[in-house]
C-alpha cells in the first residue's frame, strides 16, 4: 500500500521597510519559483504592509494573480503587497507577538518564510527561524535582502542599490550641466541630498557621472567623514574659481565631528533611528551665508528609489535572483540564510547567488571601505569606480501606456482569516 504523500505547506511573503524600484522583481522571482514547486509549495500568501499582515492575519493570496500580473511586477516599483517599518522586539520582550506569528502560521498551513527587506528585516527573520521552533511550529525561513543603501554584510551589493546609483549618477550629471549653463550670471552651487543615513555608497554613486576634470559633482559630503566646515567651504570657493561652479552630492546622514546628524530632528522612528530633516538647505545656506553665492538644492528623497523607469538591468536580474534562490534553498531545506550576491569576475562582470548565515547579516552595517574615499575626503577612488560601475550597466526598458508608465495593479485577494481573536498592533 502506497504511503499517502506530505500535503504541501504553503509559504509566506513579506516586503519590509523602504521599497525599492526593483523590490518586486523580488516578489516575482519568488512567486514564479514557487508555482514551478506545487508538489512542495501550495500557495504563496503575501502579507499586507509586511510583517503587520501575518500579525493581524492580513494575508493576500498571490494564487489569485494571474501569471502575467505576477510577470508584470517586473516593471513595478513601490511594495506591491505593501511595506512596513516594524521591528519585531526579542522574544522576552514581546512573547505575545511570536506566539500570534506561530498562531496565524499554523492556521493557515505556511511552512515557509521569505521576509524581503534589509538590515532589521533580516534581524526579524533569523529570530523567527529560532523562536519558531522554541515554539513547537518550525518554520523555514529565508531572507531576501533589499536595502538603496547597500549596507548589508555578507553580500557583494543590495537589490535595489544599482537602480538608485543609475538615477542619483543620471541626475547630478544632468543638473550639472544646467548650472554650467547658467553659472556666469545665475546659479554658482548646486546640491543634491540623497539617502544614506551610516553608509554613503549612495552619494558615492553620483561620482560615477565625474568621468573628467572639472565633471559634475565637483564635492561627495560622506557619511564615513566628518564634515569640516572650513575644508569643505575652501574647497567650494576653489571650485567656483576654476570651473564657474560646484555641484555638490551629500549623504542625509552627513555628521558633525561630534558625530552628531547635521540635520537630526530630534525625532526617531520606529526602528528607533534618528529622524533626519534635510542636510541640503544646511549646506545650501552655510554656502551663501559663509561664500555668498546664489545656490540652488534638491532631495531627491522617494524620486531616487521609485524611479523605474531608469532602473539598472543588473539590478533587476538580480533582485530577481535572490527572490527564485530564496525558494529553492528553503525547498532544499536550508533555513536561517539569506540569498546573497557573490561577485565571482570583475571584467567581465559575473556573478551569482549564494546562502549566507542569517545569523552573521542581521543588525550588521556595511560602511564605505577608507580606500574608496579619495585622499581628501570630498570624492571616490577608482577602486570604488570599478566596484560601483558594473552595477549600474544595462538598460531595463519600462512599457509604456499612453505615454506613461504601465505598472501592475494586483487584485490582492485576501486570504478568508481563520482566527477568532484579532491582534492589535502598537
Amino acid at each position: 500500500m502506497k504511503s499517502k504523500a506530505a500535503k504541501p505547506r504553503n509559504a509566506f511573503y513579506a516586503q519590509s521597510g523602504g521599497v525599492t524600484a526593483v523590490i518586486n522583481a523580488s516578489a516575482c522571482g519568488v512567486i514564479e519559483e514557487a508555482r514551478k514547486h506545487k508538489g512542495k509549495i501550495g500557495k504563496v500568501y503575501a502579507g499586507r504592509d509586511g510583517i503587520i499582515g501575518a500579525l493581524t492575519e492580513d494575508l493576500i493570496d498571490t494564487s489569485r494573480e494571474s501569471a502575467a500580473n505576477i510577470r508584470q511586477l517586473m516593471h513595478t516599483p513601490g511594495g506591491a503587497f505593501g511595506s512596513c517599518r516594524y521591528k519585531l522586539k526579542s522574544l522576552e520582550e514581546s512573547r505575545a507577538q511570536y506566539e500570534r506569528l506561530m498562531e496565524v502560521f499554523k492556521a493557515h498551513d505556511i511552512g515557509y518564510f521569505f521576509y524581503n527587506g534589509g538590515n532589521d528585516s533580516m534581524d526579524t527573520a533569523w529570530k523567527v527561524s529560532q523562536i519558531s521552533g522554541q515554539l513547537g511550529y518550525p518554520v523555514t525561513c529565508v531572507g531576501v535582502p533589499k536595502t538603496v543603501d547597500n549596507d548589508l554584510a555578507l553580500t557583494d551589493n543590495c537589490p535595489g542599490f544599482g537602480s538608485v546609483a543609475k538615477y542619483v549618477a543620471t541626475s547630478i550629471r544632468e543638473a550639472g550641466l544646467d548650472v554650467a549653463s547658467m553659472a556666469r550670471t545665475s546659479t554658482k552651487v548646486f546640491v543634491l541630498e540623497v539617502m544614506g543615513r551610516h553608509a554613503g555608497w549612495i552619494t558615492a554613486a553620483c561620482g560615477l557621472a565625474s568621468e573628467q576634470e572639472g565633471d559634475s559633482p565637483h564635492i561627495l559630503l560622506l557619511p564615513e567623514i566628518r564634515f569640516d566646515e572650513a575644508k569643505f567651504l575652501a574647497k567650494v570657493e576653489a571650485t567656483v574659481k576654476k570651473y564657474g561652479y560646484c555641484a555638490i552630492a551629500v549623504s542625509e546622514g552627513l555628521q558633525r565631528a561630534d558625530g552628531k546628524f547635521l540635520s537630526e530632528t530630534g525625532l526617531t522612528d520606529a526602528f528607533g533611528h534618528a529622524q533626519l530633516g534635510g542636510v541640503a538647505p544646511v549646506i545650501a545656506n552655510l554656502v551663501k551665508e559663509k561664500l555668498n553665492y546664489k545656490y540652488h538644492w534638491a532631495v531627491a528623497d522617494y524620486l531616487q528609489r521609485a524611479a523605474r523607469h531608469i532602473a539598472s538591468k543588473t539590478d533587476l536580474e538580480q533582485s530577481y535572483a535572490v527572490g527564485r534562490e530564496a525558494v529553492r534553498y528553503a525547498l532544499a531545506g536550508k533555513n536561517a540564510v539569506m540569498a546573497a550576491i557573490k561577485r565571482t569576475s570583475q571584467t567581465p562582470y559575473r556573478w551569482k547567488i549564494e546562502p549566507v548565515p542569517l545569523a552573521k547579516v542581521a543588525n550588521k552595517e556595511k560602511m564605505m571601505p577608507r580606500d574608496f574615499i579619495s585622499k581628501d575626503g570630498f570624492h571616490i577612488t577608482p577602486a570604488c569606480r570599478s566596484y560601483l560601475g558594473p552595477l549600474i550597466i544595462g538598460e531595463a526598458p519600462q512599457p509604456y501606456r499612453n505615454g506613461l508608465p504601465a505598472f501592475a495593479r494586483l487584485k490582492n485577494v485576501p486570504v478568508p482569516k481563520k482566527l477568532a481573536l484579532s491582534f492589535t498592533i502598537k
